[in-house]
């Protein structure tokens, strides 16, 4: 079977690995343009390792575009982390058309933040998508679904790296089969059930003290390690990275121990003990070096 691999980063990477690895007909790789001084997509380093077709269009809503995937005579096409809009002229181009990854349970929690919204929420199960897409944002019918527990103490990287990613190359490879088998499964979504949010963003990310505890640290989990989650502390922003949810009493956001273990802060309703920070102008450090560079004391409050 003649396979269209459109992608980029280290899952569209990790996906050609695999197809190569089974020695499947990869026949291009497409992948999205390099900007101006930043390093190569480790997708598209792999393709040039190997010897594949390698395409990078800057677009894919123009005639030429659909005439490029036209070429490649594909009997299929998998989108392994694609952010550009790809056409349903495009799209269809391919014997069986094409077939695409998301990390959440469609049609819950569609949208380019997929994994932090879920954690952030406060669920304790997500999952992922094999789907058809169309021009709807992740709204095309479903081929597969495989699920996941989110820990209570997982952060998105956790999530990400040790569940979604995998599960979702095996996913992918899975997909291929069905469709190599005949076996096109197409299932509807019921979009008025689910849901859609956009960025997760910096604002997003914002710390409020006030909020219940347990709320406080769903979003540093969420945030972690992007955007980060942040908070201000006279005048300054300090991001928060790794961190324990704890007990305890008192007025929330005040600083009431420090340790080499971290900084512990109060929550409303338990604490919450800061293991790792970014400050203003710095790289990621142990919160502990942090408090003693900047002799924070018990008692200052987060704002």
């Amino acid at each position: 079977m003649r396979i269209v691999l459109h992608g980029q980063q280290a899952f569209g990477r990790a996906v050609l690995e695999k197809l190569l690895e089974r020695g499947e007909d990869v026949v291009a790789v497409c992948c999205a343009p390099t900007k101006d001084g930043a390093p190569a997509d480790p997708l598209a380093e792999l393709a040039t390792e190997k010897g594949l077709p390698l395409h990078q269009p800057a677009s894919w809503k123009t005639p030429e575009a659909l005439a490029l995937m036209q070429s490649f005579d594909a009997d299929i096409c998998m989108m392994a982390y694609v952010l550009l809009f790809v056409p349903q002229a495009v799209r269809d181009a391919p014997k069986y058309g094409t077939f695409q990854y998301h990390p959440s349970l469609c049609p819950q929690h569609r949208g380019p933040s997929s994994i932090n919204w879920p954690i952030a929420m406060g669920r304790t199960r997500t999952g992922l998508t094999i789907f058809w897409p169309d021009d709807g944002l992740d709204e095309g019918p479903i081929m597969l679904q495989k699920t996941c527990e989110i820990g209570g103490d997982e952060t998105l990287g956790d999530v990400y790296f040790n569940k979604l990613f995998p599960m979702g190359v095996d996913a992918m490879l899975e997909g291929l089969d069905l469709v190599k088998a005949g076996v096109i499964i197409k299932h509807d979504q019921r979009l008025d059930d689910g849901s859609y949010e956009g960025w997760f963003k910096k604002e997003d990310a914002r710390i409020d003290w006030q909020q219940p505890v347990d709320a406080v640290y769903n979003i540093i989990r969420a945030a972690n390690p992007a955007p980060g989650a942040w908070t201000t502390l006279n005048g300054s922003e300090v991001k928060i990275y790794d961190a324990v949810r704890m007990e305890g009493t008192g007025n929330a956001g005040e600083i009431v121990e420090i340790s080499e273990s971290g900084v512990l802060v109060q929550g409303n309703g338990g604490r919450i003990l800061i293991k790792r920070v970014r400050p203003e102008a710095s790289g990621k450090i142990p919160a502990y070096e942090w408090a003693a560079a900047t002799a924070l004391q018990i008692g200052a409050t987060f704002e």
